[in-house]
């Protein structure tokens, strides 16, 4: 393959619709210096832009390769195959942009999560509501990444509800272990009763008394 060839071609084309490389630049969305760096051989237009340069100029891509003109008549068959593999390689860049993208919600979601429970205190409602939020924006990221794995849709239902039950169980446990090992009131209480110098809070599977709030003679256990 002769890229001085090719790029001869490509320029007697331009010459031909008494085009500017500019005018040439701005209809293929691309920049001038691409043109030139085409026209003067030292460099190649990608596929997607062979089908387009084809079009344009209506000659076949395989005269465009060849630098020299063949026949009046496009190829259709080999237009066709450089058109998908045009589509093929969009898809396939397609697809690693999601994979990033997903990637990045992935790690917001638990950034999110990881920064709720560091920030706001326990007694906080803001704390559990921006770790649900974080882990809801999580399980989006993970839907997504298995989405683009092809998996089947009852098997992603799965995994899904999976991915639900465990961060679930994650949330419950270290609220367990927070009451429990550190004395401190749950993040996760649904329901808080308030009494004479205590406070009832009512998880899902035990409730925490809390006695003498805000005072030093303050003690949390979980009630038996």
């Amino acid at each position: 393959m002769n890229q001085q060839k090719i790029g001869l071609l490509l320029k007697t084309l331009r010459k031909e619709k008494n085009l500017t490389q500019e005018a040439l630049a701005e209809t293929l969305n691309v920049s001038s210096r691409t043109v030139s760096r085409w026209e003067t051989g030292s460099n190649m237009p990608d596929i997607s832009l062979l089908v387009e340069l084809s079009e344009f100029y209506q000659i076949s891509i395989p005269e465009i390769i060849d630098g020299e003109r063949k026949s009046e008549k496009m190829n259709q068959e080999t237009k066709d195959i450089a058109v998908k593999m045009a589509e093929y390689s969009k898809n396939k860049l397609n697809m690693e942009k999601m994979k990033i993208i997903n990637a990045l919600l992935m790690l917001f979601g638990i950034f999110i999560m990881i920064s709720a429970l560091a920030i706001f205190p326990n007694e906080s409602s803001w704390g559990s509501i921006y770790a649900i939020i974080g882990g809801l924006i999580l399980i989006v990221g993970i839907y997504f990444k298995i989405k683009t794995m092809l998996v089947k849709r009852n098997i992603r239902l799965l995994i899904i509800i999976g991915c639900v039950i465990a961060l679930f169980g994650v949330f419950t446990v270290s609220d367990y272990i927070t009451v429990s090992q550190f004395h401190q009131v749950p993040r996760f209480s649904y329901e808080k009763s308030y009494g004479e110098d205590i406070v009832e809070h009512k998880t899902l599977f035990y409730k925490v008394i809390q006695k003498n709030p805000g005072t030093k003679n303050e003690s949390i256990e979980i009630a038996k």
